[in-house]
């Protein structure tokens, strides 16, 4: 007697379910990566500034004050930090002597310090 072959048909259920719970998963991985890389907005950028009390200056500002040499551009770094790069014409006074030093700086000059 001849028997019949069965065919080992494998359910397509566990295989579409693998599939589906994958996509879902790189979906839900998308949406959470934009989700944290959105622009912050102009309240978050607020809300992250350091010392909102002290008044910022623009950049345009700052070049034609330089340019027609009313300001002084003060980096606070340390010596080291100013070495590696800084503003040209720039002067260095690290902050932590600034008060020992202030008679260095022009006082009538707009002084407008940085220390990035």
């Amino acid at each position: 007697m001849a028997r019949k072959k069965r065919k080992n048909r494998s359910k397509p259920a566990p295989l579409l379910l693998l599939i589906g719970g994958g996509i879902t998963l790189i979906l839900v991985a998308l949406l959470l990566f934009n989700q944290n890389n959105d622009t912050p907005s102009s309240s978050t950028i607020t809300e992250e500034i350091p010392h909102p009390e002290i008044a910022r200056v623009s950049l345009d500002e700052a070049r034609s004050a330089l340019d027609s040499g009313t300001a002084i551009l003060l980096d606070v770094r340390s010596a080291e930090a100013y070495a590696a790069q800084h503003i040209e014409g720039a002067i260095n006074i690290p902050s932590t002597e600034i008060e020992s030093r202030l008679s260095e700086l022009d006082s009538r000059a707009w002084i407008i310090p940085y220390c990035t």
